[in-house]
C-alpha cells in the first residue's frame, strides 16, 4: 500500500517526498480532479493525503470520495501553518475507517 498525496502547497509535496510520498500540488478544482483520478487509476495507492485548505475549498467533490469504501481511504492532513485540529479529523477517520480507538 502507498500513499499519494494532494497538496495546496510546493512545500508540503517537497517535504512529504522526502519521506516517500508521491503526489501532486492542486492550484485549482481541475487539477484536484485530475489528481483524484490519477490517484484512482493506480490500484496500490491506498492512502490519500490531502491538505486543509484543499478539503475545505473541495469538500463536495471530495464527500464522495471519503464515503465511497471501495477506493482509498482519503485522510484530511494540516496545511503548512494549518490549525490543529487535522489531527483530530486523521484520528476520526482512522476510527471511521478501521472501527478502532487509538
Amino acid at each position: 500500500m502507498r500513499f499519494y498525496l494532494i497538496s495546496d502547497n510546493s512545500d508540503a509535496m517537497n517535504g512529504l517526498r522526502l519521506a516517500g510520498i508521491e503526489g501532486t500540488v492542486a492550484r485549482s478544482e481541475a487539477d484536484l480532479r485530475a489528481a483524484l483520478a490519477d490517484a484512482a487509476a493506480q490500484p496500490d495507492i491506498g492512502m490519500i493525503l490531502v491538505t486543509e485548505k484543499i478539503a475545505d475549498a473541495y469538500t463536495a467533490l471530495l464527500d464522495p470520495v471519503r464515503a465511497d469504501q471501495s477506493g482509498p481511504l482519503l485522510v484530511t492532513v494540516p496545511s503548512t501553518g494549518g490549525s490543529a485540529a487535522g489531527k483530530g479529523r486523521i484520528t476520526r477517520y482512522i476510527r471511521e475507517a478501521v472501527g478502532i480507538k487509538i
